[in-house]
């Protein structure tokens, strides 16, 4: 195929490919008139796999990743297009061809930027000497275009700073264009310069104003992409634009509460089709609105009289949606009622008042949003703990979201396991005030026990570690319990028979903490089943320690093997690097054997292209760094249920009051006291 193809390369790329990928009279009247079906359009193209730019940016991404010395071919045809646009009179320039040309090399960046090239070396002088005149162009189209290809050569290293500063400088005129899509091209071009020292110095001073600049661009135009940039300048100044959180969190919600109010009512005028996709594309730009917060609280971890007041001004973003059931946005609301109470290290009257929005959720129906609601949740036990102590109420209500767990055939094991870690919570945090609770936390666990044969190790874990901190949290009376229910046999000989398996440090701290409490009782308060198996406990308790350096040392590594990403920061990886020949302009291609031996079909390299687009993405981006923060926090990424998962140390609380135990310190001193 390719040797039939090849001859007709340059008339295929010249007369069908190129004229497909510039702008048409349609696209033209959408930038002017209607800019935001504009801007979906050219920043979303690639969801929409059947138009014609689409099959076109596919034809060329497949060609220069499996043909790579067509790169420089392609090249030389956008050169001529920028030359013959240099040249021609200001009256007889081609536009519409110039923005073309950019956009077809800013597709190719990647190839153009991979490892080896030959030509990456001379992007600073294209963009200087083509790119740099249109960011003044007076064709709006061709400003956007200019943006959008700096944005595009992200990764390339400028070699004179003086380059960046002048970006910089037109990136900055183009955010306070008359024209909509330039501002937010600008604006998503500007994400990725904070990498360069030398843009990131020159912003400190005058971010407070490009943040204003922001929070007016995503008011008058949903895109999604706009909170990521929001959210990596909230991050990166966090210093800078502390003294403006107040304000800031201010319009971040009334901006939300904008949004979520079309949402609403476009729901009540229209209860057709169109409402699903609309409240997808909605759900997707109040998502990242409600990211930039949470990053936002993180940031002022130090400064609890600003939270204080930032909590205040929050209020509405989590009445609204969890009073309305936004389900697609529960996830969201609840990060940012962890990060507000995890930050503070406290729990405010307001966040008492998010309690008990929780809980009226879980209870009108939203069971399932558990796993979205226990870091919170966590929050409240650890943090609140002096309060819920004269809360009985509260306890109480945490208890029920527990019982309606266990209490629902409905409800599955990973579902189950939050209920568990909740309890677990609860045990370690309030002890010795929540005594009436710990017949039904063992009832629960052990009535699954007895039920059935627990097939998921992780599963089984946990409700086996309901029992063993109810024996932490006091011994005496769970050893009645065991006994009163004829429970204590199965129990131990499933505990001490499963000890392998406890592999995590949290899972040998807590089984070392309950053995030194069963070992520091008198021999009276000991049942008869219990002691004549004292040895079995010693050599637990041996096992343990002996395998718990191991665990600590496996910790430690799942701790540093962390999602750090830089953010507009992407490593074009080894696809994109070039070989010897094919970094030789006049080399000839190797003769082909066989049409089965060709490189991969241009489908299989549009979808790679695609994943990089994504990866690049400030979607992405903004998953993933969610993703790493709930990492650090509270793991709620249980294995399938139909998984034989080993449980890993990100599957922990990372901060419980069992951290602070000295293990061999512990044992020692219950050995002593004997």
């Amino acid at each position: 195929m390719w040797n039939h193809l090849k001859p007709n390369l340059q008339n295929l790329v010249t007369h069908f490919v190129f004229p497909v990928l510039c702008l048409s009279e349609e696209d033209i009247e959408k930038f002017e008139d209607e800019p935001d079906e504009y801007l979906h359009r050219k920043l979303n193209f690639y969801e929409e796999a059947s138009a014609p730019d689409v099959a076109a940016t596919n034809f060329l991404v497949g060609l220069t990743k499996n043909r790579r010395k067509q790169t420089f071919e392609i090249l030389k045809f956008v050169n001529a297009v920028v030359n013959e646009y240099e040249q021609a009179p200001d009256d007889k320039k081609n536009h519409i061809a110039k923005e073309g040309a950019l956009r077809m090399i800013g597709t190719l960046a990647p190839v153009i930027l991979g490892k080896k090239s030959p030509i990456a070396d001379q992007v600073e002088y294209f963009l200087v000497r083509y790119v740099f005149p249109d960011f003044t162009s007076p064709q709006g189209y061709l400003r956007a275009r200019a943006c959008d290809t700096i944005e595009k050569f992200e990764q390339l290293n400028f070699q004179d700073q003086n380059n960046l500063l002048t970006i910089y400088r037109h990136i900055l005129d183009c955010m306070a264009d008359v024209a909509l899509p330039v501002r937010v091209t600008a604006a998503l071009a500007l994400q990725p310069l904070i990498r360069h020292d030398i843009i990131r110095t020159s912003m400190q001073q005058s971010i407070p104003t490009i943040m204003q600049q922001l929070l007016k661009l995503a008011n008058e135009a949903d895109i999604d992409a706009l909170a990521n940039v929001m959210e990596d300048f909230v991050e990166v100044f966090a210093t800078e634009l502390t003294p403006f959180a107040v304000a800031l969190s201010e319009q971040l919600r009334d901006t939300y509460l904008r949004i979520v109010r079309e949402v609403l009512d476009k729901n009540k005028d229209n209860g057709d089709d169109e409402y699903g996709d609309y409240l997808d594309e909605k759900s997707i730009t109040a998502l990242g609105v409600l990211q930039t917060i949470g990053t936002l609280i993180l940031t002022l971890e130090s400064t609890p009289d600003v939270l204080l007041h930032i909590e205040a001004v929050l209020m509405p973003v989590i009445q609204v949606t969890l009073e309305n059931k936004l389900y697609d946005l529960y996830n969201e609301v609840f990060e940012i009622i962890d990060s507000c109470t995890f930050a503070a290290k406290g729990i405010s009257p307001t966040m008492w008042q998010a309690f008990e929005l929780i809980h009226a959720t879980f209870k009108a129906g939203a069971e399932l949003y558990l796993e979205d609601m226990l870091p919170a949740l966590d929050n409240f036990v650890q943090y609140g703990a002096g309060q819920l102590v004269q809360k009985p109420e509260y306890i109480e209500a945490l208890f029920s979201m527990i019982s309606d767990m266990f209490n629902d055939n409905k409800v599955g094991g990973v579902d189950r396991i939050c209920a568990c870690k909740l309890a677990e919570a609860m045990m370690l945090n309030l002890r010795g005030h929540i005594d009436n609770y710990v017949l039904r936390f063992i009832e629960f666990a052990m009535n699954v026990l007895n039920a059935q044969d627990v097939k998921v190790k992780a599963y089984k874990i946990h409700l086996m570690e309901l029992v063993i901190n109810s024996i932490h949290y006091n011994p005496i009376l769970t050893l009645h319990i065991l006994e009163t229910k004829g429970w204590t046999n199965r129990f131990f000989s499933l505990w001490f028979g499963s000890m392998g398996n406890f592999t995590r440090v949290h899972d040998k701290k807590l089984c070392i903490v309950a053995i030194s409490a069963l070992l520091s009782l008198k021999a009276d308060q000991v049942p008869q089943s219990v002691s004549v198996g004292w040895p079995r406990l010693l050599q637990g308790i041996t096992e343990l320690f002996k395998t718990l350096p191991a665990a600590m040392k496996n910790r430690e590594e799942a701790l540093r093997d962390d999602y750090h990403l830089e953010a507009g920061t992407y490593d074009y990886g080894d696809e994109d690097e070039w070989a010897e020949d094919e970094a030789n302009w006049n080399v000839e291609d190797e003769p082909e054997e066989e049409e089965a031996t060709e490189a991969r079909d241009e489908s299989t390299a549009y979808l790679e292209f695609l994943n990089e687009e994504v990866s690049r993405s400030p979607f992405a981006i903004k998953v993933i760094r969610t993703n790493c923060y709930q990492a650090q926090k509270f793991s709620r990424g249980v294995e399938d249920i139909e998984s034989e998962d080993d449980l890993g140390e990100d599957s922990v609380l990372l901060e419980s009051p069992l951290d602070k135990v000295d293990p061999y310190q512990l044992f020692s001193a219950t050995l002593m006291s004997k």
